[in-house]
């Protein structure tokens, strides 16, 4: 493989494909589905079977929407899965299609035990979404099919040859996928730095509207992270020999730690900017925020093509000048604006000599998931999760519309299906934002497909089908509403190919994607509606729950440091997950009914608050390398503040919040009276974290107020 991977970097071609292509994984993706459609589509054209050329397209694109991200060994046992739960979901629609009832019901029942299924992994998760979509592809074709089982065959078959040669790809390169999803985090992470740049200077309200961004920002990377992770994990189970694995969890490992430092505050920044002792540092902190920002997205595309990492001399030059800065000013910057200079000097230390420093015989343990399958599986039976509710508004939907198709004879009825399942989603905001893209999208690919398919030939048309595929599955993770638009012009010309009926279809496939879009805005309204509003109280104190968690581990890292620091990490994990989860309930109350926004500002304001108290914990624990015990002093009244907190939120005693306030107080005035210069560092940062745990407090009053909506 080594060999080989040689040859093709002397092939310019290669080069160019490299650059163009490797250093986007969606082009990636894109290229690769796109390219095995294409040569399907014109073999079968070539021999003029032109239901055998859509219907095998069609199968090798729903393969690439459900493909997993696992080492090559679990790629096979999700292909196999693929395969078998295709063959069910197509067979048993060819078979059950001469009695609608019996269809209509096993179409309800296998969508919540696909739904569960996907549940239970990552792995399954894909799969069972794509035994979905081809089931409905099988609805959608079936009135065309020469015969009842050619279909499912070719829908099969078109998935199994996109595996293969998706296999075979990854075999060429067995890493890649740790390449991709590493290189995703660490461009998040750039778009995160770049952001992060905007607050020097600052005031106070640009503080908040970039730190509201930030917090957004911030969901991305965590997530990015915890797919690194599950990667990680994957290819780990698969590998007996784990040292291939070495470089990839060192940089796992580099990634989680520019991000702690990244996400690190040891002050407010309008404070910071104010102080015209940091006046002549503000803007070379932004301008190394900003390379330090370009210098991780490049790092992200060394991974993706190869081309080895390197790193910039600017950045160099920006941190000498800096320190030079710093030590000849008579003005004496504050603590907390040489503190941030370390952390970003520290940061480019790390990025410089990412390639030298990580310990061959060292592997840093990763969280894993301990439940069986079944375990997992029986967690969701239960009326009250989330995925089993989601899983009854799917079938139901599904129930309505199938009913609806059939009872009024819908000219091609079945989208009306395809739409449902694109467009339902777990929460009522979410179904929303999917709604509009899905409505938008449609009604400009049927203009645009209508006005541009005129133009072209019938060779033409294969080649404007494939580009609409291509740029589909492009645009799918990044846009969903850019996506619609070339799968719908991609749906024209497969008609079009195969029966002259490309543009009579596209009227009833527009009145079909309202019909399903109402119908899935109608279930998702008034059956189980999760308003924010009230998800709120529960995710504050799950907030206060994790964070305290977090401390604890900060502080135990402090007294104890250990070489491999899991626990340390996954309650890290833990506090931003549960931040992730505040700031997309504000995100997504914003697009809940007017009446349910009562706490619109309040959710604003914790997510702002809850993200400045989680970057004043990452500070501390950045800085978990340098011991000392003053700092303990205050170790039991914050975490006793803390703890009570959470006690005062779970339960209905309104008399706590009196004791925390005090406590609160007390640890804040202790604090700015501390003058300690071996300790300064941890007194600012405690007080600060102590300070906005009581402003998260003071809003969290207003849950325990009487509440008017229901």
């Amino acid at each position: 493989m080594k060999e080989l991977s040689f040859y093709l970097k002397q092939i310019p071609w290669y080069t160019s494909f490299r650059t163009t292509f490797l250093s986007n994984p969606n082009r990636l993706l894109a290229i690769k589905a796109t390219l095995v459609v294409g040569v399907l589509v014109i073999l079968m054209v070539g021999i003029g079977e032109l239901f055998y050329a859509v219907t095998l397209g069609l199968g090798a694109l729903a393969g690439a929407l459900s493909e997993t991200d696992d080492h090559p060994n679990g790629r096979l046992k999700s292909m196999a899965l693929k395969v078998v739960s295709f063959a069910i979901s197509s067979f048993a629609v060819e078979l059950l299609q001469p009695y609608p009832l019996l269809l209509g019901i096993g179409l309800a029942l296998s969508t919540i035990v696909f739904i569960l299924i996907g549940g239970v992994s990552e792995r399954f998760r894909g799969v069972t979404f794509g035994a979905l979509l081809v089931g409905i592809y099988t609805m959608i074709g079936t009135q065309i099919s020469p015969n009842w089982y050619i279909q499912p065959v070719l829908l099969i078959s078109g998935a199994f040859i996109y595996g293969i040669f998706s296999y075979i790809l990854l075999r060429l390169k067995p890493y890649s996928l740790l390449e991709e999803q590493l290189a995703r985090g660490f461009s998040a992470l750039s778009l995160y730095l770049n952001e992060k740049s905007k607050l020097f200077p600052s005031n106070e309200h640009a503080e908040k509207e970039i730190k509201a961004k930030l917090a957004l920002l911030n969901v991305q990377t965590v997530e990015a992270l915890d797919r690194c992770k599950e990667v990680l994990n994957s290819y780990g189970e698969s590998l007996t020999n784990q040292q291939p694995l070495q470089p990839y969890l060192y940089y796992f490992m580099v990634l989680q730690s520019l991000h702690e430092r990244a996400a690190s505050s040891h002050e407010r920044y309008d404070i910071l900017s104010a102080n015209p002792s940091n006046s002549d540092l503000i803007g070379g902190i932004r301008q190394l925020l900003h390379e330090l920002s370009h210098a991780t997205q490049n790092f992200a595309e060394s991974l993706l093509t190869g081309v080895p990492y390197m790193h910039p001399i600017a950045l160099d030059w920006l941190t000498k000048t800096i320190r030079n800065s710093l030590q000849n000013n008579e003005l004496k910057p504050s603590l907390p604006i040489k503190l941030l200079i370390r952390n970003l000097t520290q940061s480019h230390e790390t990025l410089k000599n990412v390639h030298k420093n990580y310990d061959t015989h060292l592997l840093p343990k990763l969280e894993k998931e301990t439940r069986t399958y079944f375990e997992r599986l029986k967690i969701q039976l239960n009326i009250n999760h989330p995925r089993m509710r989601h899983a009854l508004r799917l079938s139901i939907s599904f129930l309505i519309g199938f009913a609806i198709y059939k009872y009024f004879h819908i000219e091609k009825g079945e989208w009306v299906l395809l739409t449902i399942l694109f467009v339902l989603q777990p929460s009522y905001s979410e179904t929303r934002r999917r709604l509009l893209q899905r409505t938008l999208g449609t009604l400009a690919g049927v203009i645009i497909g209508i006005l541009v398919i005129k133009l072209f030939t019938f060779s033409g048309q294969i080649a404007l089908m494939l580009t609409a595929a291509y740029l589909f599955l492009f645009w799918m993770k990044r846009k969903y509403s850019i996506g619609v638009i070339f799968i719908t012009i991609f749906v024209l010309c497969a008609f079009n190919i195969m029966a002259n009926k490309g543009v009579d279809v596209m009227a009833p496939r527009l009145i079909d994607t309202l019909i399903g879009a109402f119908i899935s805005f109608i279930v998702v309204r008034f059956l189980w509606p999760e308003w924010q509003y009230k998800k709120l109280p529960t995710l504050l104190s799950d907030v206060i729950f994790k964070n305290t968690a977090y401390f604890k581990a900060i502080l135990n890292e402090y007294k104890n440091p250990e070489k491999d620091d899991l626990a340390y990490r996954i309650s890290r994990r833990e506090a931003h997950r549960a931040d992730n989860a505040l700031v997309m309930a504000w995100q997504n109350m914003q697009l809940d009914p007017i009446k349910y926004q009562n706490l619109k500002n309040t959710a604003f304001t914790l997510t702002y608050l809850n993200h400045a108290l989680l970057s004043y914990l990452s500070a501390l624990g950045a800085h978990r390398d340098q011991h000392t015990k003053q700092m303990f002093v205050f170790e039991d009244h914050i975490l006793k503040a803390l703890d009570e907190a959470h006690d005062w939120l779970t339960t209905q005693n309104n008399s706590k919040i009196e004791t925390v306030e005090d406590s609160l107080e007390e640890i804040s005035t202790q604090l700015l009276s501390t003058k300690k210069e071996a300790t300064q560092m941890q007194y600012i940062l405690l007080h600060n974290i102590a300070e906005v745990t009581l402003q998260i407090l003071e809003q969290a009053k207003l849950f325990k107020q009487p509440k008017n909506n229901g």
